[in-house]
């Protein structure tokens, strides 16, 4: 590793043309403190992770030091991979960096789905300096036959890794990290591994989880200068962050649209919700008021939302409504205002949405929350008071991934034709848990058929075929399943997408639905090539997706909004209507929900429930330990657990004396697995106890079950 003089300052590193560029070209002053503390450890190959909020400047403090180095150390062919979460994310992106490249003679080039052929076929032969894609189109790469991967990917030289945590904390994180170690293997040296990320709970861990196999032999640094870094607990009292944010009550998505027609007239606005159902009925809202509206979402085609953002970038007086799919850093232009629907069920995406204010000189980073119930009311509450102690959720990879293990298994077979029955391991260069310890797996594809063993060498088994060859093995590159969703056609135009009930359940009139804001009336639907063609009309549309409800909260978020409901009120703006409204709350569901001293055990006429506050996957956690106990037919919630109705005092006491010492994994519905995306190569026992880890809450759980329960027990 090249060390820098003592005290050489990060400008006079830079290559000299690089420097010449940023001051004259781009006209800057000066670097931001990140992109200049990111000079020396970038240009000396170590792994970092740059930590800084939205709109911080991450991209060019990994490009500039990149570029130094690619002209210092004489980098040919593709010497940087360039990776994202989002197709739409490159697709921003790639112009600012071959704009950069190009100051150097270098060039970069975007590869992705959606990338035509003939632009793949001229990458092949003719490599680009940086290459930016996916995970999920660096593995189609590996495994294709029309790649000489060797000459395409074996001088890589650095991966820079752009939103890191949205990766971290998904099975995508997995996927990427297996990925990068047959990279590694693949090039016959170390590839240096840069992320980017905004605010983390755990950055020195997410620093360590990036470096894969064998940190302690990689030189690495968390670079967050002028960050203050988050609080470990929901509790410490960290200095408020900037940011004008007021809570308001609505009560109804309807009067959401009144008061987003009303207010900031003439600004650029970003509202997000938190499903595509929500984005559809705000839309045609807002449209219904004159409003100057655009959606985003992942149900509209790569064209509609295309059209969406450009328009939005280009435009003033509007607005866009989106899911999260505008949370990261894709360009939408300057806004002046972020409003959020209800709430976010993370502090780590609200801090995402707020970022995208602020970004102008003269002005600053705002949020307003317009909640449309009271239970989201009490959500946001929770949320802002966490967020005005300065903390933020650590990113934690999901438990036990052994499904991806069984797909990594198989595209490396693919990628290698066939790939020695004892010597497998060798291809991740000991990661866990795609090292030795997945033999039993490996046992379990060969005697299943998904691969063949002949010789001592292990090959593509006859059920992989099955299972996933379709469109030469693609569908083993993407590591989760989206459910099956009709094309929605106008003309020849594509739409979007859209669930298949919404055109099979039983209404009375014509079929109408709601895609891109507007209503269409269906006219025609080929089964056969799952189609719907429609035409537009007025209003009178539905909108609908499989799996849009929110995923269950956190134990510290829950516990924040039980602090609010017993007294406590975020440090933000409250409208007179959010104050009535949380006032009414703490009247009607806190005598019976919350206690200072403990959780409550409360038995009505109704039922027995305890009110715990410890988060869903915590309540799953306590709800399958304590047995036959709790309700057979009610699934817990994030607040409580429902418990039999002929439950004795003496019951209890007994059950909730073992409790800390008898904590079980939740127990898994067996027809979830078949969300588990390819659970078809798994043992069923396996894909459900893999399944049951993820639903566990262990420490929640344990905290829940140790604290006081005070008993209010009725006739």
């Amino acid at each position: 590793m090249q060390e820098q003089p003592r005290g050489t300052d990060p400008l006079e590193r830079l290559d000299p043309v690089v420097l010449h560029h940023i001051v004259n070209t781009l006209g800057w002053p000066d670097l931001r403190p990140l992109q200049k503390a990111s000079v020396h450890p970038l240009m000396n190959g170590e792994d970092a992770v740059l930590l800084a909020p939205t709109a911080g400047g991450k991209t060019e403090a990994a490009t500039f030091p990149l570029l130094s180095a690619m002209r210092e150390q004489r980098w040919t062919g593709t010497s940087v991979l360039y990776l994202a979460p989002l197709k739409a994310l490159l697709n921003n992106l790639v112009h600012r960096v071959d704009s950069y490249a190009q100051w150097l003679g270098r060039r970069a080039a975007l590869w992705h789905g959606d990338t035509p052929e003939s632009v793949r076929r001229r990458i092949r032969t003719e490599s680009p300096d940086f290459l930016l894609t996916t995970p999920e189109s660096l593995e189609a790469m590996l495994i294709s036959v029309k790649t000489d991967h060797a000459h395409m990917l074996g001088r890589v030289r650095a991966v820079v890794v752009d939103e890191v945590h949205a990766f971290a904390g998904d099975d995508r994180g997995w996927h990427l990290l297996a990925v990068l170690e047959r990279l590694e293997r693949l090039a016959g040296h170390r590839i240096q591994r840069i992320g980017l990320s905004a605010t983390v709970g755990n950055p020195d861990t997410l620093l360590t989880w990036l470096q894969g196999a064998r940190p302690a032999d990689r030189p690495g640094r968390v670079v967050a200068p002028g960050v203050t870094l988050p609080a470990t607990t929901g509790t410490s009292e960290h200095p408020r962050p900037a940011g004008e944010v007021e809570l308001d009550y609505v009560g109804s998505l309807a009067n959401a649209a009144k008061v987003i027609s009303a207010l900031h007239r003439g600004e650029k606005r970003l509202v997000f919700c938190d499903s595509r159902k929500q984005v559809e009925e705000l839309g045609a809202a807002l449209r219904a008021r004159d409003v100057t509206v655009f959606l985003s979402h992942a149900s509209l085609s790569t064209d509609e939302r295309a059209r969406s953002e450009q328009a939005f970038a280009e435009a003033r007086d509007c607005v866009i409504v989106s899911t999260s799919t505008l949370e990261l850093g894709i360009d939408v232009g300057d806004l002046d205002r972020v409003i959020q629907i209800d709430s976010p069920s993370t502090v780590a995406s609200f801090l995402q949405r707020i970022g995208r204010t602020g970004r102008r000189a003269g002005t600053s980073r705002n949020c307003l929350f317009l909640a449309t119930r009271p239970d989201t009311l009490l959500q946001a509450a929770g949320l802002l008071t966490l967020w005005a102690h300065g903390w933020v959720e650590p990113v934690s990879p999901p438990p036990s991934p052994r499904h991806l293990v069984a797909q990594q298994l198989l595209a490396v077979t693919l990628q290698e034709h066939r790939v020695g029955d004892r010597l497998w391991p060798e291809q991740w260069n000991g990661l866990a848990p795609f090292d030795q310890s997945a033999a039993p797996l490996l046992s379990h594809l060969v005697a299943e058929g998904f691969l063949d063993s002949d010789g001592g060498m292990l090959f593509i088994g006859s059920e992989a075929e099955k299972h996933f060859g379709r469109r030469h093995f693609m569908e083993l590159t993407a590591s989760f399943t989206a459910p099956p969703e009709f094309t929605v056609l106008a003309g020849r135009t594509e739409i979007g997408t859209t669930d298949p009930t919404v055109l099979t359940e039983e209404r009375p009139g014509p079929r109408r639905l709601l895609l891109a804001g507007r209503s269409w009336q269906v006219t025609f639907i080929d089964w056969a090539r799952r189609r719907a063609f429609v035409e537009p009309v007025e209003d009178g549309g539905i909108a609908k997706w499989q799996g849009s409800e929110a995923r269950g909260l956190s134990y510290v978020l829950t516990r924040a909004m039980r602090d609010v409901l017993l007294g406590t009120d975020p440090d933000v703006r409250l409208t007179r209507r959010a104050v009535a409204a949380l006032a009414e709350l703490r009247m009607d569901r806190a005598p019976h929900e919350v206690h200072p001293a403990g959780t409550l055990l409360v038995r009505d006429a109704d039922a027995t429930r305890w009110w715990t506050w410890a988060g869903y996957r915590a309540n799953a956690t306590l709800t399958a330990s304590l047995g036959n106990l709790a309700d057979p037919v009610q699934r817990p919630t994030d607040t409580h657990i429902r418990l039999r109705q002929d439950l004795s005092p003496t019951d209890w006491k007994t059950a909730r004396a073992e409790l800390p010492d008898s904590l079980t994994l939740p127990t898994v519905d067996p027809r979830a697995v078949r969300g588990l995306k390819f659970s078809a190569a798994l043992p069923p026992r396996i894909a459900t106890a893999t399944l049951a880890k993820r639903l566990a809450d262990f420490d929640g759980a344990l905290a829940a079950a140790r604290e006081p329960v005070r008993m209010e027990w009725g006739t």
